[in-house]
């Protein structure tokens, strides 16, 4: 992930970085794989992954591509993204810096442009960033849905549904648009591109998935800011109860993982 300045509600100098990293790649990595491979990826293709957080991406990029292909990872804190062959790994601000126009065969980006009030202008550079007939693949979030559908009790319910409300609260007010995913692909075809293939995903969340690992852990990677909104600690501490409880069933938000091609 990447940010444009403190509002970001993830800094990857955090101590809890290594975990946020952790639990997203092991909740959302094989859809983004899978997705990825669709693009017809392989050996020879030059590819630019924006916001690489923890590198999972990057190094599946750089596997793929390999030996005569190239990733090119990028984030404004990329401190966590090892090494490997045929990867460059550069500190870069995805709105503030230039890209290479004209240069990429595919661009992905995982759980960024949801972050960045200007959204659309990174948009429209990635797109210019691509070759003709480059691929943009873009995975985001609406965190406007994901319902509690089974828990302990009506106040576990209650805490668990205060929580998702203070969280979306905290992202609009760091600049975020928590419904972004929802309008991904037709700002992808506004911005030019072709054959946009929009795929939206929920996943089962229950004790010990990895998505409720994933916003578990939010509870204290984000406390000072969703105390901000309204939490408590005690309420935090609840949460983290209820999401462990082997009753608990949720939803995930709504993912979409949306594709367009540069024009030839």
């Amino acid at each position: 992930m990447t940010a444009i300045d403190a509002g970001y509600v993830f800094d990857n100098h955090s101590d809890h970085a290594g975990e946020q990293h952790r639990c997203l790649a092991a909740a959302y990595d094989p859809m983004t794989f899978a997705r990825l491979a669709l693009t017809g990826v392989r050996k020879g293709w030059r590819c630019l992954e924006v916001g690489a957080g923890g590198g999972s991406v990057a190094h599946w990029l750089a596997n793929r591509v390999a030996p005569t292909g190239s990733v090119l990872a990028t984030d404004i804190k990329p401190d966590h993204v090892p090494s490997a062959p045929g990867l460059t790994v550069a500190r870069h601000d995805v709105v503030a810096d230039p890209l290479p126009e004209g240069e990429f065969d595919l661009v992905h980006a995982r759980l960024v442009l949801l972050h960045l009030p200007e959204r659309e202008a990174v948009l429209r550079k990635l797109v210019r960033s691509l070759k003709p007939g480059g691929w943009l693949q873009l995975d985001e979030f609406d965190i406007t849905y994901g319902p509690v559908l089974l828990a302990p009790s009506p106040r576990a319910a209650a805490v668990y549904g205060k929580y998702l409300a203070a969280k979306e609260e905290m992202f609009v007010r760091a600049g975020a648009d928590p419904a972004w995913g929802r309008r991904v692909a037709s700002a992808m075809a506004g911005a030019g591109l072709v054959d946009v293939d929009p795929a939206p995903a929920l996943f089962p969340w229950r004790a010990g998935s990895p998505g409720v690992r994933l916003i578990a852990h939010h509870t204290r990677h984000l406390r000072d800011q969703l105390v901000a909104a309204g939490m408590t600690d005690g309420e935090l501490a609840e949460v983290r109860e209820v999401m462990a409880d082997p009753a608990f069933r949720a939803t995930s938000c709504a993912v979409y993982s949306v594709q367009g091609r540069r024009p030839a």
